[in-house]
């Protein structure tokens, strides 16, 4: 009995001796017994918000042994719970990072860690970046987990990481394998109910939430997916119920809502989301808000060029209040109110101007700078070799009106023949596909003036490209008759007059056309959507332990929550892209009709340049193709990429697979082909041109094509849009006046003033500075971005020739590096830079790590598509 004692009760002395005793005894028995046992000594890195507490003691970690069995459970031997401890912690960039320790006690015949659970009985959710454990041999076994792990009140379950060793099926060791299709099946879910933040779990589903018919029949807007009318990649399943009006249309929030469901590991990390929210509140409150009271003039479109240069000047933001309030208030989440409330009420950085005005303020309205852009701009898979002249007649009965005597004397003193056997004679197409739409779009969308137009280019002994002829072609339905009336006119290039002014409008009708095809099509659905299926599939087949599935985690980063951000903000009805792009309403119905052309093999750079004959075909040539013409910025780049891709792919194959057989009896692999093609792309199950996947060469080149495209492709199409879109005259969305006709009123307006005609064909200010804000904030590298030859851990894997593989890759990537820097100070390769001395940059890797900081750069090629 102690001093402290004295002077208590005889019966509480007795209490207090007797559980002193006890707990003496327990820790002797728990030291003698330690004796007998290995310790095991781990770090965990937990991230976890501004103003919430880390997890502590109130986590718990089990580790699984990778190499004995425990008899009852037939899974590898669990060690007890050992609860975490304070270590360390530091604060960066708005979240605190800390750092646990725990020690785990096991039985000497344990064996190996291969995995681990942990308990959060916190209150709050946490980031697990990674953890390592160490055994009593000094062995070190890592963990890139980089995972949430929500409180277990909400999950009802603990979670599981297993270590960065890959595996395929056959090789998983036999303690791990049973752990292995079980985490499997809890992904997959059972494909019911509601999806709650917590839930970790990957189904698909149609787009089906893109309308919003409980507000009314202008947003009634069709199932994309699921059927032949509408063809469409599937999304991830969010579950929530059915619109009031149509049973078929999932519901939408009242509200624009930031927190739709997707997976939590597919979530912006709190820092890219508050980043992603600061950059939309930025340029909404400077773009947007001077604008806003537009909407209440009787003429709101700009009256001068220098107007619309001064929406790039400081300071030009307002104060929202009364009216604008109110209806900003309806239309964006709380969060994003009060930022963009805040913002309007403080100081501004200038916006700089879009690169297209800021060497050169007329370049834009260069003939040669507009074909150089078809090659080096925003939109360059387009452009194509015309393999037959004069251009077929339309598939809706239209005659094609260009004949030699409208180009014969632009083709630098050569014949049509001679220009179509020399492969100089171009096309850029935006005719048939829109036909269809035209009348459509044209009625039924306020103020919209749409043609399907065609323009030839001929190719210079430069390798600039010289217009020749645009095409614009309008559709119109007979009163009374199923049939439409089809009007086409032609015009000639011009520098001067009348017709120099009537060329510049033509010029304008086809850039608001490829700007349509670019957003929906190039961007939207050739690499967003279409990638989604792809995500759903991996995460539903291949476990984390799968090589191939630690070989494309990086390249999906964030992209299913772009793309759920998209559906809620973007590409829904009333959306900014049917606000802005001249296509309105059938926005994403046109998208489904061009994704009945789509294939995946398609996608593949060399092939995708042989079909539009940009390139050779070139056994030779490691790649298969040989670009056309080497001053073609965008295919010459894009070969050097694709084939950096492409040997760090066979590498990475070639170390877990030896043999074709070792593909066709790769049960998850096979699984996860099979789902891509009859479940994530359902509506093309049936197309010839799938792989077969039964070989290693068929492995190889699908992951080269999925890889290139998250990657270089989406890069290429997406962050130069503040450079040519972020300046309207240059790449219009829509245009609201058709190019006058002779003897018309509009002709006599345009003849009195052609600079205010032209201005007032341009969308209002409000739809164009909507545009604006919206490709400035999409050219935006965030400072958290992951580029191509980065992982963001040095431990992402255990295998040192995967290791040595992937320094080869990067170092490649840094060689392209300096062979774009060379190319781009050639001063006989003119598209390097064109009349608006614009550097083409868009596949600079940046696997140098420049460009930490994030911002509007004009290069980098994230691993993903994370924007």
């Amino acid at each position: 009995m102690t001093m402290e004692n004295q002077g208590l009760c005889p019966g509480l002395q007795d209490c207090l001796s007797a559980v002193h005793n006890k707990i003496t005894s327990h820790l002797h028995s728990n030291a003698s017994n330690h004796h007998d046992l290995n310790l095991i000594k781990g770090k965990l890195v937990v991230d976890h918000s501004p103003g919430q507490s880390g997890p502590g003691k109130s986590a718990s970690v089990q580790v699984y042994s990778c190499t004995e069995i425990d008899p009852n459970t037939r899974k590898g031997k669990l060690s007890e719970k050992a609860k975490l401890k304070y270590a360390k912690s530091q604060k960066s960039d708005g979240t605190r990072t800390t750092t646990y320790e725990v020690k785990l006690y096991v039985e000497k015949d344990f064996g190996i860690p291969g995995a681990f659970v942990i308990e959060n009985h916190h209150n709050h959710k946490f980031f697990l970046q990674s953890a390592t454990l160490q055994t009593p041999g000094d062995q070190v076994i890592n963990f890139d987990c980089r995972s949430w792990v929500y409180p277990i009140k909400m999950t009802k379950t603990s979670r599981i990481f297993f270590s960065n060793t890959s595996y395929l099926p056959r090789d998983t060791p036999k303690a791990l394998a049973d752990l292995r299709q079980e985490e499997l099946k809890n992904l997959r879910g059972d494909g019911t109910g509601e999806r709650k933040e917590w839930d970790r779990i990957y189904d698909y589903d149609y787009y089906n939430d893109l309308g919003n018919p409980d507000k009314g029949g202008e947003h009634e807007r069709p199932v994309l997916g699921g059927s032949e009318t509408f063809p469409y990649p599937r999304r991830g399943r969010t579950g929530r119920p059915p619109s009031k009006k149509d049973p078929l249309t999932e519901s939408r929030p009242e509200m624009i809502n930031l927190d739709i469901y997707v997976p939590p590991d597919e979530r912006f990390r709190p820092k890219k989301l508050s980043e992603f929210i600061g950059n939309s509140i930025q340029a909404t409150a400077h773009f947007i808000l001077p604008e806003a009271k537009s909407l209440l003039e009787k003429d709101s479109s700009v009256q001068s060029f220098n107007e619309i240069k001064e929406m790039f000047s400081s300071n030009r933001s307002q104060k929202v209040d009364g009216w604008l309030s109110e209806k900003l208030h309806k239309l964006v989440p709380d969060e994003l109110y009060k930022g963009i409330a805040h913002a309007s009420k403080g100081d501004h950085l200038m916006f700089t101007l879009p690169q297209i005005l800021s060497n050169n303020e007329l370049a834009w309205k260069n003939d040669e700078e507009f074909g150089r852009q078809m090659l080096a701009g925003t939109n360059p898979t387009r452009i194509r070799v015309l393999e037959s002249f004069p251009p077929p007649a339309s598939k809706h009965g239209e005659e094609c009106l260009i004949n030699a005597s409208h180009i014969v004397n632009n083709l630098d003193g050569l014949t049509i023949t001679q220009a179509m056997n020399q492969w100089r004679i171009y096309i850029v197409d935006d005719h048939d596909y829109l036909m269809p739409f035209l009348n459509r779009i044209n009625t039924n969308t306020k103020g919209i003036c749409a043609y399907a137009s065609r323009t030839l280019l001929f190719l210079k002994g430069d390798a600039t490209l010289k217009p020749l002829v645009i095409q614009l072609s309008l559709s119109f339905s007979l009163p009374g008759s199923s049939d439409n009336e089809i009007i086409t006119r032609l015009l000639l290039p011009a520098s001067e007059g009348t017709e120099g002014a009537l060329w510049q409008l033509a010029k304008t009708h086809v850039a608001a056309n490829d700007s349509g095809y670019h957003q929906l099509i190039s961007h939207w659905l050739h690499t967003h959507a279409v990638v989604e299926p792809f995500i759903i599939a991996t995460r539903r087949q291949l476990s984390v332990m799968h090589p191939i599935h630690l070989l494309l985690d990086p390249h999906f980063k964030d992209t299913m929550h772009i793309n759920a951000l998209s559906r809620s903000i973007l590409i829904n009805s009333g959306g900014i892209l049917e606000k802005t792009l001249f296509t309105g309403k059938v926005s994403m119905e046109l998208s489904s009709e061009l994704y009945k052309k789509w294939r995946f093999d398609e996608q593949a750079l060399p092939t995708d340049l042989l079909k539009r004959r940009m390139a050779l075909e070139d056994p030779d040539n490691p790649t298969g193709a040989q670009i056309l013409f080497q001053d073609y910025p965008y295919g010459l780049d894009a070969l050097d990429i694709w084939s950096a891709i492409r040997t760090w792919v066979i590498d990475y194959c070639s170390i877990f697979y030896k043999d074709d057989n070792s593909v066709e009896s790769d049960e998850e692999l096979q699984a996860w082909w099979s789902e891509i093609r009859n479940v994530g792309h359902g509506d093309k199950r049936n197309e010839e041109w799938w792989f077969k996947m039964t070989t290693l060469t068929d492995l190889q080149e699908a992951l080269t094509i999925l890889i290139w495209t998250a990657s270089a492709l989406h890069a290429s199409v997406n962050f130069g849009q503040y450079a040519y879109a972020g300046y309207p005259p240059n790449r219009p969305t829509h245009c609201l006046n058709f190019v006058p006709e002779e003897g018309t009123t509009e002709f006599g307006e345009f003849l009195k003033d052609p600079d205010k005609y032209y201005l007032k064909m341009l969308p209002e200010k409000f739809e164009m500075t909507l545009g604006i804000a919206l490709v400035e904030v999409l050219s935006r590298h965030t400072s958290d971005e992951e580029y191509l030859g980065q992982r963001p851990s040095s431990e992402w894997t255990d295998n040192k020739e995967v290791l040595q593989k992937f320094e080869t890759f990067k170092k490649t990537l840094v060689e392209i590096e300096t062979k774009i820097r060379d190319r781009n100070i050639n001063p006989k390769l003119k598209n390097r830079w064109g009349p608006a001395k614009i550097a083409y940059k868009l596949l600079h890797p940046d696997a140098s790590n420049e460009n930490r900081r994030g911002g509007i750069t004009g290069k980098g090629i994230p691993n993903s598509i994370s924007l």
